[in-house]
């Protein structure tokens, strides 16, 4: 799988556009969005490559959506501190919770970023967006 959204994330909306006698349920909002760091593809159970540099995943709050195109980073992840590893983070899933929970999507960085012992790793921007849209 390339970086994108869960099976499970896509079948709850999609779930939700079916009439209730038909078996369509609402979705619901999750609680939470946690961030993982990865030095692949996460893969479409977002579980592979995970960061032996940190498995922590760091909270963080989207802000709201603008003219129903995407959502933003409201509130950046603090910052993840390797620990003792050298390697290149290239992808991020994010879950509902901070251990176990559901993989709700992934996303490759805009560039690759090398990763030692001692470093830091903070993310500044994350926007999703569902397009196109009718106008």
């Amino acid at each position: 799988m390339t970086a994108g959204l869960a099976p499970g994330l896509v079948s709850g909306w999609l779930d939700t556009l079916r009439a209730t006698g038909s078996g369509g349920t609402s979705y619901t909002a999750v609680a939470g969005t946690f961030v993982q760091l990865h030095t692949g593809d996460p893969g479409a159970a977002g579980t592979s490559a995970v960061s032996v540099g940190s498995t922590t995943r760091n909270s963080f709050v989207f802000s709201d959506s603008s003219s129903g195109s995407s959502l933003s980073l409201g509130t950046p992840p603090s910052a993840w501190t390797n620990g003792g590893t050298s390697e290149t983070l290239t992808h991020i899933s994010v879950w509902t919770a901070s251990s176990a929970g559901t993989f709700l999507f992934s996303v490759a960085l805009t560039a690759s970023k090398a990763w030692a012992s001692a470093d830091q790793f903070s993310l500044a921007t994350l926007t999703a967006a569902l397009t196109p849209q009718a106008a």
